[in-house]
């Protein structure tokens, strides 16, 4: 028996659409053993303890990957990474069935290949990256096949996640965003993200603060989001340097050198309607862990 630990992630980062990821000390945990029966999942909503389940889908496609019998497995969840909120818990499941599927069946698939394939189940490597590999990631795709590269982040900066009590899916979030952009908007997004790379590593409070801005789908989701102005509005009186969506959203994602913003902010917050939660998080860069039991 063994489990899989999993960290959330948000993606984006404000410019770098589909592509910047980084991951959080806040985990997933996904058991597997073999089982008498077909399927035993445990531990989540009941809702989600059958076939669909995503873990299990992920553990699933990856036995057909592999060419492989599926096994009778009993998969066991424990998480405490919202879903639905932005925080990569669908890339959590979908690492944890396929690293599941590879070490019970004994082919233990080098890490390439299993980023192959929690990409082709996911469709965008920007949270798979950081998932498995930990830390800040820039992703890219190239003949289905994704590649990543680690950027070192400074220890000075701070991460703040505010995650409202409503839900916002992926789906839908993509639905609002335009089919063509702008050459300017283009020209105005890469080299953001790049001097953003820079400036997270370095730490510099005034390049973070031009570069996380964004010209191709946080002003078009923004408005899926209720009071999403007010919290930003409630950041940038308290000197964060950026406040952005993560992911899909709802959830945002501030930065700052503040270490106490959580004290200093919960009276304003707490008067909005949508039960923000805030979190301060710290940076995971070790990614997935496999724990033998």
């Amino acid at each position: 028996m063994f489990r899989v630990k999993v960290p959330a992630t948000t993606a984006n980062l404000g410019p770098g659409f589909d592509s910047l990821g980084l991951a959080f000390k806040l985990y997933s945990y996904f058991t597997f053993k073999k089982s008498d029966k077909p399927l035993i999942i445990t531990g989540c909503e009941e809702k989600y303890q059958n076939e669909n389940n995503l873990v299990y889908y992920s553990f699933k496609k990856t036995f057909e990957y592999m060419n492989l019998p599926l096994m009778n497995v009993e998969i066991n969840i424990e998480s405490s990474v919202p879903v639905c909120r932005g925080l990569g818990s669908s890339a959590t499941c979908i690492v944890g069935g396929v690293l599941g599927a590879s070490i019970l069946s004994g082919k233990n698939l080098p890490m390439e290949e299993i980023f192959k394939i929690c990409n082709s189940i996911e469709g965008h490597p920007d949270n798979i990256a950081p998932a498995l590999f930990g830390g800040l990631t820039v992703s890219l795709v190239e003949n289905d096949i994704p590649y990543t590269v680690k950027y070192n982040i400074s220890k000075d900066l701070n991460f703040y996640v505010f995650i409202p009590e409503f839900e916002l899916s992926t789906e839908k979030a993509r639905n609002v965003l335009p089919k063509e952009i702008s050459f300017k908007d283009g020209i105005y997004n890469i080299s953001r993200t790049g001097v953003l790379l820079k400036a997270l590593e370095l730490g510099d409070e005034k390049l973070i603060k031009i570069s996380l801005s964004d010209k191709l789908h946080q002003q078009y989701r923004l408005p899926l989001i209720d009071e999403s102005s007010e919290i930003i509005k409630i950041c940038n009186s308290n000197n964060v340097l950026g406040t952005v969506i993560s992911g899909a959203g709802p959830t945002l994602l501030g930065i700052t050198k503040n270490s106490n913003l959580i004290n200093e902010i919960f009276s304003q917050v707490k008067l909005l309607n949508n039960n923000w939660k805030i979190k301060k998080l710290d940076v995971d860069f070790s990614g997935t862990i496999i724990e033998y039991l």
